[in-house]
């Protein structure tokens, strides 16, 4: 099933957002910085990582008893899953340090924001000391928010974009970038689709399963389009990739990544159109970039023949 967007907003409430992180970075003197240094942020924000994990469940039950009747009101989850916890009423982050380091350095800017934002420590505050559950649809738009707060911190508001902007367009571009910034390949690959100014396409899917009687699949996790792509050829409605599939060959079976083939694409109109898709495993997700051939120098395509592809 595809997920839904985690970081949309409304344009003044992501200019709000965007504002007081600039004004973070400002504070830090990190604009010049690479990969962002997280320990100057945490400490122009005002709020300190514990020196010691509560991930164990019965170490965060054990963390917050006797701060607040109900534990739960105290936690406040950087995404579905307990990953990094905000304690308002102490200015303190937990973050679950057996994950990857690209990992931890999202979820630490991720609760720096819920720090940061003034309107998200007065509510965190409130509600903690009133032992009472956050409504779900602003949990969900403060969940958004600082996951906005932590991209723009993460990959210094344009600069990102700017930098891949001077190199090939090519999966290899958001991968490489992803060291200079200290992210994720993930994260790095998905920003990458959302402000290029090229029309490109980034799929991100599970990895392969099989299911008696369907057959080996890859479920779409994400679609992420650049604004250009999305107004020429709209939203695709591909929800998994099978054999069959236009996609298959793509898929990078028994390899890291898959060089750039020719293949078509139909649109949400139906029209077809010659594109170019190169896939990356990161080993937790398949992310595929696809671009129409007018985007790129021809020079630059792989027309795969039956010996390169993917068995």
């Amino acid at each position: 099933m595809i997920r839904p967007d985690d970081s949309r907003l409304d344009p003044a409430d992501l200019r709000a957002v965007e504002e007081q992180a600039h004004r973070l970075l400002d504070r830090a003197d990190a604009w010049n910085e690479f990969p962002v240094p997280v320990n100057d942020i945490l400490s122009a924000a005002r709020v300190h990582v514990a020196q010691t994990s509560a991930f164990d469940p019965a170490a965060i039950i054990s963390y917050v008893k006797g701060r607040a009747a109900d534990t739960g009101a105290l936690v406040k989850t950087a995404i579905s899953k307990v990953f990094g916890v905000y304690d308002a009423a102490a200015a303190v982050i937990h973050i679950d340090d057996t994950l990857v380091e690209a990992k931890q350095t999202f979820l630490k800017l991720h609760e720096v924001g819920h720090h940061d934002l003034p309107w998200h420590r007065k509510v965190f505050r409130f509600f903690e000391d009133c032992r009472k559950t956050l409504d779900p649809t602003v949990a969900d738009q403060f969940e958004r928010e600082a996951n906005n707060f932590a991209r723009f911190l993460l990959f210094k508001d344009r600069t990102f974009a700017e930098n891949a902007a001077d190199c090939p367009l090519e999966i290899k571009t958001p991968i490489t970038l992803a060291k200079r910034f200290g992210a994720s390949v993930y994260a790095s690959v998905r920003e990458y689709a959302r402000t290029n100014p090229r029309p490109c396409l980034v799929l991100v899917l599970n990895q392969l399963e099989t299911t008696e009687g369907i057959g080996p699949r890859a479920r779409v996790r994400r679609i992420e389009p650049s604004p250009s792509f999305l107004t020429r050829f709209g939203r695709p409605s591909i929800e998994t990739v099978t054999p069959g599939h236009p996609l298959w060959p793509v898929l990078p079976i028994g390899r890291r990544m898959t060089r750039p083939m020719s293949l078509p694409f139909t649109d949400s109109n139906g029209l077809q159109h010659e594109c170019v898709a190169e896939a990356f495993d990161t080993t937790y997700n398949i992310l595929i970039l696809l671009y129409p051939l007018s985007a790129l120098n021809t020079k630059r395509v792989f027309m795969p023949s039956a010996v390169d592809l993917p068995s």
